[in-house]
């Protein structure tokens, strides 16, 4: 599955989700995990509409499980969870990437607590599947 994190220097869970101008994402697996990619948005200093940022960052983000976040909108988590992404937020902008990574792995191998285990639920696979799903709910 793929973990998504916010991040000024990739390093740090840093930024808050809509003025993040990057997303770092990994594979991982209770085996390990790997950096697949850095997602730059660039955006104007004067732009204040973080609405119209969510877009484009929403969209990237759609085959990952699980944002770190520092901080998170209620309008972007709630865009997010109906993409099967859960937002997750961090204990302080000085956690780390490589150690959140770790305990995931850890996790994955031992018993996963609810909340992951709901987030590790498959996504639908195709646009059937995604049709079916909303007209359910």
């Amino acid at each position: 599955m793929k973990i998504a994190f916010t991040t000024s220097d990739g390093v740090h869970i840093n930024t808050h989700f809509g003025g993040s101008e990057r997303i770092d994402v990994y594979e991982i697996s209770d085996e390990g995990y790997q950096f697949v990619e850095s997602i730059k948005f660039n955006y104007e200093i004067q732009e204040e509409n973080n609405e119209s940022k969510l877009a484009p960052k929403i969209e990237a983000l759609t085959d990952c499980t699980i944002i770190y976040v520092v901080a998170i909108g209620g309008s972007a988590a709630a865009r997010l969870i109906k993409k099967g992404v859960t937002p997750v937020k961090a204990r302080s902008q000085e956690e780390e990437i490589s150690g959140m990574l770790a305990k995931l792995v850890k996790t994955l191998k031992g018993n996963p607590p609810p909340w992951l285990r709901k987030a590790l639920q498959q996504k639908p696979t195709n646009f059937a599947d995604e049709v079916e799903n909303e007209a359910t709910v």
